[in-house]
């Protein structure tokens, strides 16, 4: 280590190491030198890791900032480089005036404004790993690299389901339609036997992981959205036979046992050692929640696939086509609402024709039946199923994943991995659940306040964790404390596609009878 000047340090942790430099943009470098020896990770200890190693500190930066100062610290490999703290800091902020810009929220709720500046972290380049497929022959929309989503900070790459799921808010809610085509054009690329890959991997030449019964079901969802929200007939027609493939493989049965039973038209899934819905936790050969059977997001997801379909078919003419699958979608729901809703229950079975018979486990699953864009459930079923969801699962931020009153409910989430994996779908809150929660209950209740009610305290949320974003998780039991990622794609992006569609409800709902503008959702939710 040496000072080579007040305000910097440059470091050479051992020969051969690249070295470092630590910028000051005032003050005084003081050199310190001191090494930690064998020093305890106390988080590491927690998590089950090796939890003890040596720390060295090259010294310290001393400097009086005075009120209202800013003070910044720079870390890089460019030992040359010099402090431009007020260049950096002007084009940082220009950068989130732009993106707030586009979205076209500069006057909006300061949460919209911030999980708008949250969701363009999510939204990164991906180089082709894989060019077969049905969709291996369709080209790049423009020269600009293939994007992707990243599912979380620290430590997810990119996931197919996540994706998926996260794309309308991370895109179409911040008013980046491009990014969303861009995204569903590569994706369509990596479809192999109706399939969109679960995981991608680090590295070219490998296989990506296509263990997902729902990723490919919620591509179709997304698609349904880009279409709705932007008109762009060119992009749909230019993946309507990738649909038609997705949908084709599923009635015929594709990769681990997905395909729909010809008794009853649902959708089937699952092989032993295979996790294939979002609850996902694996532990060596223990699949933590297997689900095998038909689930019932898969299904709900599955009927939406249909309706889908035939309503793109028919808005291009081809009523005959839109007429089958319409009729499939029917014979679907006449036996979804038969199998997952039996008059002697207040709510939806989670897995149907299971390895043990029907599984009435109370989890959140069966929300999707009612929020997704064409539900199973309306009127006073839907109300129940929402009613029932909210008195055992709903906490400040999210569903949680089990109910307290099972036997295998996890309160907390802490221990090494063995532990935190089988806990993971046992009790946990996940943020991403709070958008279809409140799109469910608006469905149910018309309640505009009420609706917004159940995002307002993810204001408070983005003050807990990893500042101004949401978790991946949180603990089952108050106080909630956050876990998993500090930043989770689909938990921002639930949250601002929910804020911003009741804000355009409000828009919508609202006239006043002397011209002026309607209340929007943001000032009902401020109140």
């Amino acid at each position: 280590m040496e000072a080579t000047s007040q305000q910097k340090a440059t470091i050479h942790a051992f020969d051969g190491a690249t070295p470092f430099a630590l910028l000051a943009s005032d003050g005084e470098f003081i050199p310190g030198g001191a090494w930690w020896w064998n020093f305890k990770y106390r988080a590491e200890t927690e998590r089950g890791l090796n939890d003890h190693g040596d720390l060295y500190a090259p010294g310290r930066f001393s400097t009086r900032l005075p009120s209202g100062g800013r003070f910044a610290l720079t870390l890089t490999t460019d030992i040359n480089e010099q402090p431009q703290v007020d260049a950096a800091y002007a084009a940082v902020h220009e950068r989130q005036r732009q993106l707030l810009r586009t979205a076209g929220v500069e006057s909006a709720h300061r949460v919209v404004q911030q999980l708008t500046l949250a969701a363009d972290q999510f939204i990164v380049h991906r180089q082709d790993v894989v060019t077969s497929g049905p969709g291996s022959d369709i080209p790049p929309a423009t020269s600009e690299p293939n994007k992707t989503v990243i599912a979380g900070y620290h430590w997810f790459n990119d996931w197919g389901r996540d994706t998926m799921i996260a794309l309308r808010g991370l895109t179409l809610g911040a008013g980046r339609p491009k990014d969303a085509a861009n995204i569903l054009r590569s994706f369509a690329r990596y479809v192999q036997d109706g399939l969109l890959p679960n995981n991608f991997p680090d590295r070219s030449g490998v296989i990506p992981g296509y263990n997902t019964a729902d990723a490919t079901l919620w591509y179709v969802i997304a698609l349904h959205g880009y279409a709705r929200a932007t008109n762009d007939a060119t992009l749909v027609d230019e993946l309507l036979p990738v649909l038609k493939d997705i949908v084709a493989w599923h009635i015929r049965g594709t990769l681990y046992h997905i395909g729909v039973d010809p008794k009853d038209d649902l959708l089937h899934a699952g092989e032993p050692g295979v996790q294939l819905t979002w609850m996902d936790a694996k532990v060596g050969d223990l699949v933590v929640t297997p689900r095998i059977g038909k689930p019932v997001e898969i299904n709900a997801l599955w009927y939406n696939t249909l309706r889908i379909l035939a309503e793109l078919l028919a808005a291009r003419g081809d009523r005959a086509a839109a007429v089958e699958y319409e009729a499939r979608s029917d014979r679907v729901r006449a036996s979804f609402l038969a199998r997952f809703l039996p008059a002697d229950h207040p709510y939806l079975a989670d897995v149907v024709d299971g390895p043990s018979g029907d599984d009435f486990t109370l989890r959140p699953n069966q929300i999707f039946a009612v929020s997704l864009p064409f539900p199973l459930l309306q009127g006073s079923e839907a109300a129940t199923v929402v009613d029932e969801v909210g008195r055992l699962l709903l906490t400040s931020y999210g569903l949680r994943s089990l109910s307290p009153d099972d036997p295998s409910y996890r309160g907390t989430y802490y221990g090494n991995q063995y532990q935190r994996d089988t806990s993971y779908h046992q009790g946990p809150v996940w943020t991403w659940l709070i958008g279809a929660f409140a799109e469910a209950h608006y469905r149910a209740y018309g309640d505009l306040p009420a609706a917004l009610e159940l995002l307002a305290p993810c204001e408070d949320h983005l003050r807990d964790a990893g500042l101004g974003t949401v978790s991946e998780i949180l603990e089952g039991d108050p106080p909630h404390l956050p876990k998993g990622c500090i930043a989770q794609a689909w938990g921002v992006a639930e949250v601002l596609r929910m804020w911003r569609q009741l804000d355009l409800e409000a828009s919508a709902s609202y006239e006043n009878t002397d011209g002026t503008q309607p209340a929007s959702a943001d000032r009902v939710a401020a109140r």
